[in-house]
């Protein structure tokens, strides 16, 4: 496993994990999915998940990871983690984390490839922090990735932003009482729910 990142102000930091590089599909299309309120479940605002035992996978995220991997998507994670700035949680301890998130799903054969990250406030504004499209431009320069073939997959109207900024067509996770100000792709109120609208598509 290798991490590898810059920590100033101006890039986000990546996970990447080899053992889940497919060279079969070239890492051309990529679903990007954000973490809280997608992978696993948000905390309460101004909470921070900071270790493994506060990490709730939400239901049907293994699956429908694993549909996209089966349908030849590799799956990248790009998330505002800005509790490291505020000095909850290390650099370090974030990767361990997420270490523990890619095993634990790639137990049940959903594979992700890499973990980008915007450790950063809000301000001073950075490149990589969503709305901005930074780790996602970032991403497809490093794996070659076709970003008008690749989707954003997220739980907030700042997450369609980045994505539709990067040229990704984009899914917006909904709770049955919320509403959303951008248009995305795909409306759904689960990540399996948004997966299988998204394969189908993809006949």
């Amino acid at each position: 496993m290798r991490h590898r990142g810059f920590r100033n102000a101006t890039f986000s930091s990546a996970i990447s994990f080899r053992n889940s590089w497919s060279g079969k599909y070239l890492m051309k299309r990529v679903i990007f999915l954000d973490r809280d309120g997608v992978i696993n479940r948000k905390p309460p605002e101004g909470q921070y998940v900071t270790r493994w035992e506060e990490m709730q996978f939400l239901p049907g995220v293994a699956e429908a990871i694993r549909l996209m991997v089966q349908a030849g998507f590799c799956v990248m994670v790009v998330s505002n983690q800005r509790g490291v700035a505020k000095g909850l949680l290390t650099i370090d301890e974030l990767e361990l984390l997420h270490n523990w998130m890619c095993q634990e799903l790639a137990s049940s054969g959903a594979v992700i490839t890499s973990v980008y990250y915007c450790p950063h406030e809000e301000r001073p504004a950075c490149s990589c922090r969503k709305p901005a499209p930074g780790m996602l431009l970032r991403a497809a320069r490093e794996h070659h990735i076709d970003l008008t073939a690749s989707w954003m997959i997220g739980d907030s109207d700042r997450d369609v932003e980045a994505g539709r900024s990067a040229g990704c067509r984009t899914a917006r996770i909904l709770n049955p009482s919320e509403l959303s100000s951008v248009t995305a792709n795909v409306f759904a109120q689960s990540l399996l729910e948004v997966t299988r609208q998204i394969l189908l598509a993809h006949r």
